[in-house]
């Protein structure tokens, strides 16, 4: 077999030996640990077509098949791929052969799964063809790209500056929905891939220390299931309580409460007296409530004091105001137990679509919401009032 690879330097240069020796090693691996029916070696068999051919004067292509015309047996090449392969301009395939300190692009997309749902190997292990860890499972590695997938109902949440961070190395991507959006189980939530085939694993590792500057040892990407709540309506407004109109605001919100694990305990009309308003929250909260929503009173007309009556619950008041239409009259507030009480303003109950449906849901997954995110919520809040709503499909909220 020496022989052979001395007649190719002897005979030719350049590619033509370059194809000739990359064939050579290409068949002598395939063909590892082989015996002809005499118990030699059966490499031998293709290297001894192979200078038949060269002592003939034959070009190096001709030569490169005798090497290689008994691999198609041995790999995992079928001779049914060859016309696909072909069909798609793939004339010539290629062997990745593993070198130290270099990762395949299937293992660099592992480290940015690992990086996005967090986690080790052991914790994320298979079940099937994907990995369940926190709420999210991820496809097995194809091509270097990876895809989550929820296995949740709940809230998905983005460490944006952390995703930024990754995403800023280059020859790596990771791509989401929105974060602090509602998902459901089967949705899908992030794919990731390296770029090249091949990728340092130095240039991960710097991807991973800039990862941990900026979110600690916390993933990416996590979805917050839903928790179960007990939730209570107050209704204000003297025309309701004295029976001049229907109330048509709590029908709106119990159909709104109807898809998350959320259970109405009790409905109280009140005056436009603030201390009837306050008296039913703090009773509801008695009674177990983990989400008081008071409607009506909501505006700034002097004898609307429901954002009074919240406040006299010793309640902390995130804001009365958000930059979102519908839903400026909105106010949030927390009750030192954790509970919520929301006062809703009228737009709830005529707009598809309001800041309501933004903030339930992280109410819904015990995820608090801050001041400073609320003012946020003025890039993207505005809805169009499309004529056919397509949320949360669309820029509201986002």
């Amino acid at each position: 077999m020496n022989t052979v690879l001395q007649m190719i330097y002897d005979n030719y240069n350049g590619a033509d030996r370059e194809l000739l020796i990359r064939a050579y090693h290409y068949a002598e691996q395939a063909h590892s640990g082989q015996k002809r029916a005499s118990g030699e070696a059966y490499f031998i068999h293709p290297c001894a077509v192979a200078q038949i051919l060269i002592e003939l004067g034959l070009d190096s292509a001709t030569v490169a098949a005798a090497f290689l015309h008994d691999v198609i047996e041995d790999t995992p090449v079928t001779e049914e791929d060859i016309p696909v392969l072909l069909s798609v301009g793939k004339e010539t395939l290629y062997v990745w052969e593993k070198e130290e300190g270099v990762l395949h692009e299937d293992e660099g997309a592992e480290i940015l799964r690992r990086f996005c749902q967090g986690g080790t190997k052991e914790q994320a292990a298979f079940d099937g063809g994907k990995k369940c860890f926190r709420h999210m499972s991820a496809s097995a590695p194809s091509e270097g790209k990876i895809e989550l997938t929820a296995e949740a109902d709940g809230l998905f949440k983005v460490n944006t500056k952390a995703l930024y961070q990754v995403n800023s190395q280059g020859e790596m991507m990771i791509a989401s929905r929105h974060g602090n959006t509602e998902v459901h189980k089967g949705d899908k939530l992030a794919g990731m891939r390296v770029i090249p085939l091949v990728i340092r694993e130095e240039k991960m590792e710097r991807a991973e220390q800039a990862l941990r500057e900026t979110a600690g040892d916390a993933p990416i990407l996590s979805v917050l299931p839903f928790v179960p709540k007990k939730a209570a309506i107050v209704t204000t407004g003297s025309e309701i309580y004295k029976g001049r109109i229907q109330d048509t605001f709590t029908p709106v919100l119990l159909e709104k409460l109807k898809p998350y694990p959320v259970t109405a305990i009790g409905h109280e009309i009140c005056d436009d007296q603030p201390e009837m308003v306050t008296k039913a929250i703090l009773r509801f909260l008695e009674m177990g409530a983990d989400l008081v929503l008071c409607t009506g009173g909501m505006s700034v007309d002097p004898d609307d004091r429901t954002p009074l009556a919240i406040k006299n619950t010793g309640a902390r008041i995130v804001s009365y105001g958000a930059p979102v239409l519908p839903g400026s009259m909105f106010l949030l507030s927390y009750m030192e137990g954790g509970q919520t009480v929301m006062g809703l303003p009228g737009c709830v109950m005529y707009s598809k679509r309001t800041i309501f449906d933004l903030i339930l849901p992280r109410v819904l997954a015990d995820d608090p919401v801050t001041a400073a995110e609320l003012a946020a919520l003025g890039e993207g809040g505005l809805c169009l009032n499309c004529p056919v709503c397509t949320y949360p499909n669309c820029g509201f909220g986002k």
